[in-house]
């Protein structure tokens, strides 16, 4: 998830009654509860209303296919809670233009909370999921894939529900984006119309310009309209590399072939394409995370990739590579420049947790800390608490169940995986609570080192186990997160409950039967799709990375090569079987240095200008995503230096007010229509 903009309780419009700092520290909770009822709560207003709910569940199925697309090209998901509010405040604005009754600001947010839930369920399809498909070579039946991550968010909000009370009614933390979108709507029905209404119309004018460049590059829209429906002799489309007209020079002996060490640099994936996508997904990014990956780019495929490939170091299907030789970017990744980039990654990301002891001390203390609690004030309005203790041993135990019937986990590990959720589950609230960062990659980590541990031969046990950990631990942190602005909005909180789970359901509706389109097209087990002569037989890992440049499922990559590291560890012929000796000392090198320059950043606070994390990304995605992503970064840096001081100025609405829809925008606009390209190719040609 990305960062949010935490708002001081001062700069809350007024419309929102907030508690001062001191009535949250001395108050018990009852007494909030109280003050809440009597001041916030807007008792009967229409909040999960017919309307509401299929907004929510249309816009969430959009959401949950362009967060699926990013997710494949990127390995994370993006934050979209402002980005549905946004949606469905211009959507009920164009119902009430065609005579609806006006949405109340409770319909709003319900729809939002709805979208959001159903854009996070693509989590694991692109990490565990994918993971487990390539490490066992074979792929998930849709309705398993569908049904265990169904089963394992509804246990995320189930576990979610006691932890409400405490983060929310009683230490009421900030949720940060959360707490931005609760302002934003409250922004959108407490002034002028006009400032949703233009904040919409940048959203999508920047999903329009994004879509139709990726529709003039789209090979398979052009084919469609140029040989199929206008029967024209030659197709042509707009080539999405940019540098393609210099190497029409090269290929015509005008222009000098760009190399580093001999090497064609497109074999190291350093030839830029068009993707207004990445550059949206830059422009959410904080401009010194940004540099950090071009730092990483810079250093893993200019000056280490083209080393290990002159020294013999990377091998494609135990064959050394050469420099003349015919083989691709995810040769280089996977044969050695994973290794260092997960390495750098994984270890600083762990230390980053554990260098902040008071996150996991302050996750406990409120479950441990002894508190009187008078009268239930909310009762009638709240998740009963019963549902939790009832609800959680039975849905923890049908998801042991499939993760034993379907994946081969054992029993006493699944059921061991339990009890570890709920630990984790905690750590990841109090993380999102303060930050609105959930570390799910972390604690990922955690559970696929601890249990490969314990079962070290069988991989599906660390990668299913993990896979569990982190989507209830994500599921539980996101649903805080959507009810936040409920809370301070005045909702009632059975109805955010509900509308999670229909966002759930609509989440997994979408993005099930898409991800096997999108990325296992061809497969003779896909049962969306024909066979493709070339890869009906192929193995899953060369059908997902069939587009490697446009799709890395750096995710996935890193929960396979953990669990690989883990298995070479206990194996017969050691780590060296399955690693270069060269890059084994890489991954200890980078190991080091990214706990180290993990902890400076730590215990700067922030002040350092390194930032290991980054520089692991950059090491492994592709070079044309980190590009695009820096120059989305630097742009909205540029701008936003340039206007956010002149409060007034069009500049100011634009590309400071506007920053986040603008973005979004880019990324709806070329995901929808890059996605509509695959299914064209699919269905149509």
């Amino acid at each position: 998830m990305t960062p949010g903009l935490q708002i001081p309780y001062s700069r809350i419009p007024m419309a929102i009654k907030t508690l001062t700092d001191e009535q949250v520290q001395t108050w018990s909770r009852e007494q909030k509860d109280r003050w809440w009822l009597e001041n916030v709560y807007r008792g009967d207003m229409a909040q999960l209303t017919i309307r509401s709910a299929i907004t929510g569940f249309l816009l969430g199925g959009v959401l949950s296919a362009t967060n699926l697309y990013i997710g494949a090209k990127t390995g994370w998901t993006l934050g979209v809670g402002l980005t549905s509010v946004i949606l469905a405040f211009a959507a009920f604005r164009l119902m009430s233009a065609l005579g609806s009754r006006d949405m109340t600001i409770l319909e709003n947010n319900a729809s939002q909370s709805i979208a959001t839930a159903a854009g996070y369920m693509t989590g694991p399809l692109i990490s565990g999921i994918a993971a487990y498909m390539m490490v066992k070579n074979q792929i998930m039946p849709w309705w398993q894939m569908m049904l265990f991550n169904v089963v394992l968010s509804i246990l995320g909000v189930l576990v979610a529900f006691p932890m409400k009370r405490r983060f929310i009614n009683d230490e009421q933390a900030p949720f940060p984006e959360g707490q931005a979108c609760g302002v934003v709507l409250d922004t959108l029905y407490t002034s002028s119309a006009k400032v949703g209404i233009f904040k919409a119309k940048a959203l999508v004018l920047a999903g329009v310009i994004a879509g139709f460049l990726k529709f003039l590059t789209g090979e398979s829209y052009q084919t469609l309209i140029q040989d199929k429906w206008l029967r024209l002799t030659n197709v042509t489309w707009m080539s999405e590399h940019l540098d393609a007209w210099y190497y029409k020079l090269v290929e015509a002996g005008k222009a000098p072939l760009p190399a580093i060490a001999g090497i064609d640099i497109r074999k190291l994936g350093l030839s830029p394409t068009l993707d207004l996508a990445m550059f949206g997904a830059g422009g959410l990014l904080n401009i010194k995370y940004a540099i950090n990956m071009m730092v990483g780019l810079f250093i893993g495929w200019c000056i280490m990739g083209p080393v290990a490939i002159v020294n013999g170091w990377v091998q494609k299907k135990s064959v050394v590579l050469t420099a003349d030789a015919a083989f691709g970017r995810t040769d280089v990744l996977n044969g050695w420049l994973l290794w260092p980039g997960v390495a750098m990654l994984v270890c600083a990301s762990m230390a980053a947790f554990f260098a902040k002891p008071q996150v996991i001390i302050s996750a406990f203390s409120g479950v441990f800390g002894k508190k009187k609690e008078g009268q239930d004030t909310l009762g009638h309005i709240e998740v009963p608490l019963w549902v939790s203790w009832v609800g959680v041993p039975i849905v923890g135990a049908i998801a042991v169940w499939m993760a034993h019937d379907w994946f081969g986990v054992n029993w006493f590990l699944g059921a061991l995986s339990i009890p570890l959720i709920l630990l984790l589950t905690l750590i990841a609230v109090n993380a999102t609570a303060m930050t609105s960062i959930t570390p799910t990659g972390s604690l990922s980590k955690i559970t696929q080192f601890t249990f490969g541990a314990l079962d070290p031969k069988h991989p599906q046990t660390n990668l299913m186990t993990a896979l569990m950990t982190t989507e209830v631990a994500s599921n539980s942190a996101n649903l805080l997160m959507d009810i936040k602005p409920g809370y301070m909005l005045g909702g009632k909180p059975r109805h955010q409950a509900w509308g999670h789970c229909i966002g759930i359901i609509a989440g997994a509706i979408a993005s099930t039967p898409l991800f096997f389109i999108l990325f296992l097209n061809g497969h003779k087990d896909n049962p969306f799709t024909t066979p493709n002569p070339e890869l009906a037989n192929a193995s899953v890992e060369k059908v997902l990375l069939a587009k490697p440049d446009e799709f890395s499922f750096i995710g996935a990559v890193q929960w396979k090569g953990i669990s690989e590291f883990i298995q070479g560890l206990t194996g017969g012929g050691g780590l060296t079987s399955i690693i270069h000796p060269s890059a084994l000392w890489a991954m200890g090198i980078f190991a080091v240095l990214g706990i180290a320059f993990e902890l400076v950043r730590v215990f700067t606070k922030n002040k350092s200008p390194i930032s290991p994390v980054a520089i692991g990304l950059g090491l492994v995605l592709p070079a044309d995503s980190t590009f695009w992503m820096f120059l989305g970064s630097l742009f909205f840096w540029v701008m936003g230096s340039m206007y956010k001081a002149r409060k007034e100025s069009l500049g100011n609405q634009l590309w400071v007010q506007t920053h986040e829809p603008i973005c979004a925008g880019l990324i709806a606009g070329a995901a929808l229509i890059g996605i509509g390209d695959i299914l064209i190719s699919v269905f149509l040609l």
